[in-house]
């Protein structure tokens, strides 16, 4: 028998896309094999996202393309999973009766038994926050070659309840895997080709799964041999303790790239967002980790045209960026979640947001180019991970996360190299080969 078709499609974050490989891995056990053609697929999932502008309207929308496929083949299953799913439940099946399953994040391990109902004429909804750990009743991966980069979530929900942010609710409350499970994970990648694991989590530093926190799996992870590279995101300010910090002075298998978002720079929204900090504090926390690495690149999240924030907070903004000077930031006017506190407070008018958006995206892009033109004349380490666009070249990532392109040969992916720094492009440098 022809093994089924099974095509996933991700929004969103780092999280999702180790989420869809876990679920292409539990539906792998009951005879499916991924595909990149939703024309070719047996059942179609969308892994969603909640955090975006309209994210709800925009799965809908992807629904909609989906309807010739349904109806040319009525067998043709689809499932919505992720957080939107979480947030809208029944309202999708309503909306969109082609929709067959609607799965939570943390109901995913449940995917085989759902299909099977589908299967057999039903309709399948599962969004609960379930007792059991989906990681334990989730089948091994597969021994398959893998590239040399891979995510691993080690933690999932938030308990900081931003006002701006709908994860605690579509994620749940803060939860850790024990290190031992996310130690024979990482293992298991490495024999599989991989050299480089970024730890995922919604508020990743907040890990509990090891006595000596998120620094502590991470200097048990640097004892896995193969394992040359280890990054973390997404982190919260409050939970950045004194031995992460150290980490990053002391494990040379800890990359000196840190994303470390603030949203804001003015005391009074900080407050009404809930964040829990002030501006000051962000910034003498950033010291203690240039103290401890002095070359780590920053990365931040912004958030431009909060509720009630006048120009004044947004200049406070703007000089934060100034003092930090950040290698790469992820930057979004506000928009309302449903649900959220802040969704009932007074709005800035959106011609502002564009502007003061603008304006940020700006300095920011100035700094980024600065910072990557700096990097001229040095040498970095590269982890090659693909061939090029063009004929000999390979890209791969420095340990600062920038993208580097080589014209070489004898360079596979999954080598690591010393390269020199030739140029600065507007995303990404060239080098070449510099011996070690």
């Amino acid at each position: 028998m022809a093994p089924k078709k099974l095509y996933i499609k991700t929004y969103g974050c780092q999280m999702n896309v180790y989420d869809s490989e876990r679920m292409a891995e539990a539906m792998g056990g009951e005879g499916y094999e991924t595909t990149e053609r939703p024309e070719d697929a047996d059942m179609i999932l969308l892994n969603t996202c909640h955090i975006r502008e309209k994210a709800a309207e925009k799965v809908y929308s992807e629904l909609g393309r989906y309807k010739g496929l349904k109806a040319a083949r009525p067998d043709l299953k689809i499932g919505v999973a992720g957080c939107v799913a979480q947030a809208e439940g029944e309202e999708i099946m309503r909306r969109q009766p082609m929709v067959d399953l609607v799965v939570g994040p943390q109901s995913y391990h449940r995917l085989p038994e759902m299909e099977a109902k589908v299967r057999s004429g039903g309709k399948a909804l599962d969004t609960d926050f379930p007792e059991e750990d989906k990681f334990d009743h989730l089948k091994g991966r597969p021994k398959a070659k893998r590239g040399p980069t891979a995510f691993l979530t080690v933690q999932e929900g938030c308990d900081k309840f931003c006002a701006f942010c709908v994860v605690p609710y579509t994620r749940g409350a803060e939860v850790s895997r024990p290190a031992e499970r996310v130690l024979t994970e990482a293992r298991d990648l490495v024999e599989r080709g991989v050299r480089e694991i970024t730890l995922l989590g919604q508020n990743v530093n907040a890990y509990h799964g090891h006595d000596g926190g998120l620094a502590g799996l991470i200097h048990a992870l640097a004892e896995v041999d193969g394992l040359e590279r280890i990054r973390f995101t997404t982190s919260h300010p409050n939970d950045m303790d004194e031995a992460l910090i150290e980490a990053h002075g002391t494990c040379d298998k800890l990359m000196p790239y840190l994303h470390l978002p603030v949203q804001a720079g003015s005391d009074k929204i900080l407050k009404r967002m809930n964040r829990q900090h002030t501006a000051e504090q962000y910034l003498r926390l950033i010291e203690r980790l240039r103290a401890a690495r002095p070359d780590l690149h920053l990365s931040g999240d912004f958030i431009v045209g909060f509720p009630e924030e006048t120009e004044a907070d947004f200049q406070a903004t703007l000089d934060l960026i100034e003092a930090v000077e950040y290698g790469s930031a992820f930057s979004f006017k506000y928009s309302e979640r449903p649900g959220t506190p802040a969704a009932e407070r007074p709005q800035v008018p959106e011609d502002e947001k564009d502007d003061r958006l603008q304006r940020l995206q700006a300095l920011l892009t100035k700094q980024q180019r600065s910072l990557q033109d700096a990097m001229v004349g040095r040498d970095v380490h590269v982890l090659f991970e693909k061939p090029g666009r063009l004929p000999g070249q390979m890209v791969g990532k420095s340990e600062y996360l920038h993208a580097v392109h080589v014209e070489t040969s004898g360079i596979v992916p999954g080598d690591l190299a010393r390269i020199r720094i030739e140029s600065s492009g507007p995303n990404s440098l060239k080098g070449v080969m510099n011996p070690l």
